[in-house]
């Protein structure tokens, strides 16, 4: 591959990102089909022999659907039984009431760092949308005020706090000590969460201005019928069924310290601690909890998973196109020259860290592909450097780089979109800054514990 090919990669890149977004923004093209169009251009353009680029848009809308597509249905499922059982209110009572009507966006954060740790930040999302909806519309503040908090604690956590999967890969990785990895990364996560959340969105959302209706707001709102305290189920179900996926993935993560690895109960734990199993355990429990012990009858139960799946699959293809170009990018070679891009810059270990994961997820879209893909090239370089950087504070600026600026190829960017209703535009503003605020300042602190530690 010559270098004028080299660069000439980078240069299609940036122009089929910069095509996507104007097509979608001006044109209003439906982003599934325009992720489509630009994958497919993107592939001719970069020379990748036609009868592989369909292939590899598939491979990578594949690999996404594989686990997102399950991982939403299932928690959509589990959102929707908590808020027509009145699971989403009691939360939102009760948060409103501990915390106050003024601090519900610290709340809010709080929640979603806590279900954030062993959940994929698409778990996290589907499981808190429906309280966000739900506090917005009791408080009648702003979703982003609300909202923006939950999505900034779950990030965090996404990037910076083991047990979080991507977190753990990178500990592995670097072979960092995970108990000062978790110390460091809520030293780092907690001040940060706080900044872009409750701070940014008590600034941003007085300019961005969200539509009156949202469609997949009212679908977990149902008619907001206020039912009496006592019909509702209690505080500790809720939370308990809630919790549940989260509980069981722990576990599930910790199977190896229980039981001899290889063992029958051992891969048990693992197999209930997949994402997939967890939730639909937790939704087989809320039929309990939320539907039968409320009073719903079997065809009730049966209605309400067949209606929430209706609004998500639009979102859902839209995810998996997303993955599909971010899979071009890589198998076109313009995931490895970002790469070569960065190698060829010399920086200190920790800031090389998070500019490859940085740029692997502007190229990719996603975190983890971004932090998983930046450890196999930091870790040996770090290595060879011989300069003395603490692997656990790598862990954090890798996880700080691969959490930058979200747009058009990452499917958090999208699910965010269309639940909050916003524009192309308004995500960018909100949450692709919020993405960026976490990032920055990420790598800022870590540079502090650094010249700490």
């Amino acid at each position: 591959m010559g270098v004028a090919h080299g660069s000439n990669l980078l240069i299609y890149a940036v122009v089929a990102i910069a095509a996507l977004i104007f097509m979608i923004t001006r044109w209003k093209v439906y982003p599934f089909l325009v992720l489509i169009i630009v994958s497919l251009l993107l592939g001719l353009a970069a020379g990748m022999p036609m009868d592989t680029i369909v292939k590899s848009f598939e491979t990578g809308n594949g690999n996404t659907l594989g686990h997102i597509a399950i991982v939403v249905g299932l928690g959509t499922m589990l959102g929707k039984m908590m808020a027509e059982s009145g699971g989403a209110e009691r939360v939102a009572t009760t948060l409103i009431r501990w915390f106050g009507e003024k601090n519900i966006h610290w709340a809010m954060m709080f929640v979603a760092i806590i279900v954030g740790l062993p959940v994929f930040f698409e778990v996290g999302f589907v499981l808190l949308i429906p309280i966000a909806f739900n506090v917005a519309k009791r408080t009648g503040k702003s979703l982003l005020l609300v909202g923006l908090p939950m999505v900034a604690g779950l990030s965090v956590v996404h990037g910076l706090i083991p047990p979080h999967p991507a977190a753990l890969l990178a500990v592995q990785a670097y072979h960092a000590d995970i108990g000062k990895t978790i110390a460091y990364g809520l030293i780092v996560g907690i001040p940060t969460a706080i900044v872009a959340g409750p701070l940014f969105a008590l600034l941003i959302h007085r300019t961005v201005k969200l539509p009156e209706n949202n469609p997949l707001a009212d679908q977990f709102i149902g008619e907001m019928k206020i039912k009496d305290d006592h019909e509702l189920p209690s505080f500790g179900i809720t939370l308990f069924t809630i919790l549940l996926p989260v509980l069981l993935m722990l576990i599930g993560s910790w199977a190896d310290l229980v039981f001899t690895p290889k063992t029958l109960p051992n891969s048990l734990l693992h197999f209930v601690g997949t994402s997939d199993v967890a939730l639909l355990i937790a939704v087989l429990v809320s039929f309990w909890t939320f539907g039968a012990q409320r009073g719903f009858n079997r065809a009730q139960i049966q209605k309400f998973c067949g209606d929430c799946l209706a609004p998500i699959a639009g979102i859902t293809l839209i995810v998996g196109a997303g993955g599909g170009f971010g899979r071009v990018l890589m198998d076109g070679g313009i995931s490895k020259e970002i790469v070569a891009v960065a190698q060829s810059a010399h920086l200190s270990p920790l800031l090389f860290g998070w500019f490859v994961a940085a740029l692997i997820r502007l190229a990719t879209g996603s975190a983890t592909v971004a932090m998983t893909t930046a450890c196999g090239i930091v870790a040996p370089v770090a290595a060879a450097s011989g300069a003395a950087v603490s692997p656990e504070l790598l862990v954090l600026a890798t996880g700080s780089g691969s959490l930058i600026f979200s747009h058009v190829n990452d499917g958090g960017f999208w699910l965010i979109k269309e639940y909050f209703g916003m524009t192309v535009g308004q995500t960018f503003k909100t949450w692709s800054l919020c993405e960026t605020i976490i990032s920055l300042m990420g790598l800022g602190l870590t540079f502090v514990l650094a010249s700490v530690v």
